[in-house]
């Protein structure tokens, strides 16, 4: 299609973490004009403000009572994506340990849950040339309608070596105990899984470089596009 013509396509990319994903969401969405989305900031972002603010994670019913409190704002350009709350910076301080050890604890709270996903279709629906989201459920949960649906995964080996790569000095045994540790509290969860959904695109990046995946992608989307 000619310049600025392409359909608006909403685009769901799904995986446990160490598959690339962000990485290759954002780099998709850069080349092809589409805003992002990097849902599991903003699962973060609310977990920050908990444990900022002194809520005990481990009481579901507190954590519930006060989901609706802090302002989550994010910033859906693919180049520079940015997070606030109630109009601080935070990108830097969510993805510090005592935030990413509490993440899955605060994500799994029904109420917390409904408000991100509310936050997050309305982002998506606002979206005019189309978004790329990336997260944990977006494909069976927030946005099951999404013109395509991406599910990433990778041996628990090659997650770890890039969680490790990412998180200097990371010990890789730890790291990959972590991994698999979140990826079952994620998966177990009642409330919206970690699950691949039914029409969703698998892509094995264990043995692909970051460009493969994202050239992979691209094309996916194209071709999606395409058929619009």
């Amino acid at each position: 299609m000619e310049n600025g013509a392409a359909q608006p396509v909403i685009v769901a990319i799904d995986g446990p973490s160490g598959t690339g994903k962000s990485s290759t969401s954002k780099a998709v969405a850069a080349q092809l004009g589409l805003s992002y989305l990097d849902t599991g900031a903003q699962y973060r972002a609310i977990t920050w403000w908990m444990v900022n603010n002194g809520i005990d994670i481990e009481d579901p019913s507190a954590v519930a009572a006060v989901a609706g409190k802090p302002e989550i704002v994010s910033g859906t350009d693919p180049k520079g994506p940015t997070i606030t709350v109630d109009g601080v910076d935070v990108a830097v301080p969510i993805r510090e340990q005592d935030v990413t050890s509490k993440v899955s604890a605060v994500s799994a709270v029904p109420e917390v849950r409904a408000r991100i996903t509310e936050l997050q279709r309305t982002i998506a629906s606002s979206a005019g040339g189309g978004i790329v989201v990336e997260g944990r459920d977006i494909g069976t949960t927030v946005l099951p309608d999404a013109d395509l649906k991406i599910f990433l995964t990778a041996s628990p080996e090659a997650r770890a070596a890039r969680r490790s790569g990412e998180l200097k000095g990371a010990d890789l045994h730890t790291t990959r105990e972590a991994l698999i540790k979140r990826d079952a509290a994620d998966a177990g969860r009642k409330t919206s899984p970690l699950a691949k959904a039914g029409d969703a695109v698998e892509v094995d990046t264990t043995d692909l470089t970051l460009q493969q995946v994202i050239e992979c992608v691209v094309t996916l989307v194209e071709e999606k596009r395409a058929a619009k």
